[in-house]
C-alpha cells in the first residue's frame, strides 16, 4: 500500500474566513476534483442515551452554511440513535490533498417538504429501493429483497414513487469544525473554529 505523499501547503492564516463552511466549501471544492472516490463520504459517529458509540460512512447531500445535510431511513440504528441522542461527530478524510476535516455538533431532522424534494431528484431505482429495504433488519438471504423491490416495483408501476414516511433527510449543524492540513515532519497545520453564540473563534491548534 502506497504511503501518503506528504505535502507543504500550510493555512493561509490572513486569508482565513470567519466562519468555517466557507473554508469547508473550498476544500471540498478541490477534494471533488481530485478524489478517486467520492469526496462525500464521511464517517459519521453517534452515541446512544447510554454512551455507547457507533460509527458509519454515508453520502453528504450538500451544505452551506447553516451545516451537512445526508438523508436515510429514519428506522435504521443511526436514525432511532439520533431521536435519542441529537449529538453527532462527523470525519472528512481526503487523501490526494492529505486533508482532514472534522466538525461535531447537533443534528436535526429536515423538513419533510425538503426531504420529499430531494427524493423526487432520485433515480426511480432508488426510490424502488428505499420502500423495499427493511434496513439493518436481519434477512434470510437477498432473495427476499428482490422479491420486495419486486413487489414494490409493481405497487408503483405507472405512477411517481412517493417518499417514504420513514425516509428523510438531517441537518448536521456543528458547533466544532476542525481543519488539518497534513505537513512533512509531523508539522501538521491545525484550524479550530467554535461556535460562539452567532460567530466563531478560531484557535490555531498544535500537531
Amino acid at each position: 500500500m502506497a504511503s501518503l505523499e506528504w505535502r507543504e501547503d500550510r493555512l493561509n492564516w490572513d486569508a482565513l474566513p470567519q466562519a468555517p463552511m466557507e473554508l469547508f466549501a473550498d476544500w471540498h471544492t478541490v477534494a471533488a476534483k481530485t478524489e478517486p472516490w467520492e469526496a462525500g463520504a464521511m464517517l459519521l459517529a453517534t452515541a446512544n442515551a447510554g454512551g455507547a458509540p457507533s460509527a458509519r460512512i454515508v453520502l453528504m447531500r450538500g451544505y452551506g452554511p447553516e451545516g451537512i445535510r445526508f438523508f436515510t431511513n429514519y428506522d435504521s440504528p443511526k436514525g432511532k440513535v439520533l431521536a435519542d441522542n441529537p449529538r453527532f461527530a462527523v470525519v472528512f478524510w481526503w487523501p490526494s490533498q492529505v486533508r482532514q476535516v472534522r466538525l461535531e455538533g447537533n443534528a436535526a431532522r429536515l423538513p419533510r417538504a425538503e426531504s420529499e424534494a430531494y427524493f423526487e431528484e432520485r433515480p426511480r431505482g432508488s426510490q424502488l429501493g428505499a420502500w423495499s429495504s427493511p434496513q439493518s433488519q436481519t434477512i434470510r438471504d437477498l432473495s427476499l429483497l428482490a422479491s420486495q423491490y419486486d413487489e414494490v416495483e409493481r405497487s408503483f408501476a405507472g405512477q411517481d414513487v412517493p417518499c417514504p414516511p420513514f425516509w428523510g433527510g438531517y441537518l448536521l449543524q456543528p458547533d466544532r469544525v476542525e481543519f488539518w492540513q497534513g505537513g512533512k515532519d509531523r508539522l501538521h497545520d491545525r484550524a479550530l473554529y467554535t461556535r460562539n453564540n452567532q460567530t466563531w473563534q478560531l484557535e490555531r491548534l498544535a500537531p
